[in-house]
């Protein structure tokens, strides 16, 4: 099982959603006061979040590389495609992506990611979007989970080394008298602000400002909101 589908398989396991709601209802804020009339959310997961902004009448389009959070998406009623950004030929108000989705990208394609971004929007259009920081991914992200269900029992190990961080996922999963065993590592890639600020600007991005957001109410902060605008 390709590590991004294996997520989906435990997504609904993992005890973040009141994180979640929190870093959504934040950047829902931001969006709507842009007042965008269409919004694409990159690397949308199960459609949470596009579910949220759909309720204020935007029109809404939800993308990710997992075709199995795309099949739980489209389920729940959400408009939803498993294709990537650069095959995307339509234009939108708004682009967001939330929840990590830019730290999964790793430097070698960060830039073309942006550039992506950039070329999704309408003149005006805002690309809003959050990071982890070095505090988020030291202090935060690292350690070890174990999860165990009647039918399923999930192992979590997540480490941080050369900005980087390896979380490596165990699932086992009953199948009839035996247990089916699936594991998969996941990468995310740590960014400086100004790393991230002179892409965002060498792509033609203005950035209106960088949001300082505790998802965690710890004295720290352990994510950035960038609030990027495309006025070409």
């Amino acid at each position: 099982m390709q590590p991004l589908d294996l997520y989906a398989t435990i997504e609904e396991y993992l005890d973040f959603k009141q994180e979640m709601e929190k870093l959504y209802n934040a950047i829902k804020d931001i969006a709507i006061v842009k007042n965008p009339k269409t919004l694409i959310d990159i690397g949308c997961g199960q459609g949470e979040f596009c579910k949220l902004i759909e309720s204020f009448d935007i029109e809404t389009l939800g993308v990710d590389l997992s075709e199995k959070q795309i099949q739980i998406a489209k389920a729940k009623g959400i408009n939803a495609k498993y294709i990537d950004i650069e095959d995307i030929k339509e234009k939108y108000d708004c682009a967001t992506a939330v929840f990590d989705v830019v730290n999964y990208l790793p430097d070698d394609y960060i830039k073309r990611f942006l550039e992506n971004s950039y070329n999704l929007l309408n003149k005006n259009g805002y690309f809003i979007f959050d990071i982890n920081s070095l505090y988020g991914f030291e202090d935060v992200a690292q350690g070890a989970l174990t999860i165990d269900e009647d039918e399923k029992f999930i192992a979590i190990d997540a480490n941080f080394v050369d900005k980087k961080l390896f979380t490596d996922i165990t699932l086992f999963s009953k199948d009839g008298k035996n247990y089916k065993k699936d594991f998969g590592t996941i990468t995310q890639y740590y960014y400086t602000n100004e790393e991230l600020k002179n892409m965002l600007i060498s792509v033609g991005f203005i950035i209106e400002e960088i949001k300082y957001f505790n998802l965690h109410d710890s004295e720290q902060s352990d994510k950035y909101i960038f609030i990027c605008k495309k006025e070409k």
